[in-house]
């Protein structure tokens, strides 16, 4: 008998491409909040429009620094994150896209659903709306196509295909 809980493969954050990508945002934030308070522009709503998109470029990048933080399990029954929020089912998903011209993040893969979903985001990580769920962004371009890998053995599998 397979224990269901098993973990097939993991998913773990790039240290390089999460240093990149939040530290790109968070000096983008800083240089433009930096622009408005030394050099304030002469109209007022462009300075208060600098220092608004400065300080949700800085939020951001917290936020992305946060949520790309956890690790991503795969199971023979769903891809989770390690606390155990799930982000598809195996029996929910009818389709891997990990191909060039797919429409997914870098290093990462699209699943379509069965059926719609609550839209969740995890800026970097993975991402969840209506039918659609995309991984990838901070992720190991290896370890990503490893787990699209397994996800479409399992639902052949699952259909009886294999």
């Amino acid at each position: 008998m397979t224990d269901q809980d098993e973990v097939l493969e993991r998913i773990t954050p790039n240290g390089p491409r999460r240093v990149f990508a939040t530290g790109s945002l968070g000096v983008l934030g800083a240089l433009l909040v930096w622009i408005a308070a030394t050099h304030p522009p002469s109209d007022i709503g462009f300075a208060i429009f600098l220092l608004a998109i400065g300080l949700g470029s800085l939020w951001l990048s917290w936020t992305l620094w946060r949520a790309s933080g956890v690790v991503l399990e795969l199971t023979r029954e769903e891809l989770r994150e390690e606390g155990g929020r799930v982000l598809a089912r195996i029996d929910e998903i009818t389709k891997v896209d990990r191909g060039f011209f797919a429409f997914k993040p870098a290093a990462g893969f699209r699943l379509s659903l069965t059926e719609r979903r609550s839209a969740v985001y995890a800026p970097g990580l993975w991402w969840r709306r209506g039918r659609m769920v995309m991984v990838g962004g901070v992720t190991s371009g290896a370890q990503s196509k490893a787990v699209a890998d397994l996800i479409s053995i399992r639902i052949a599998q699952k259909r009886g295909e294999l």
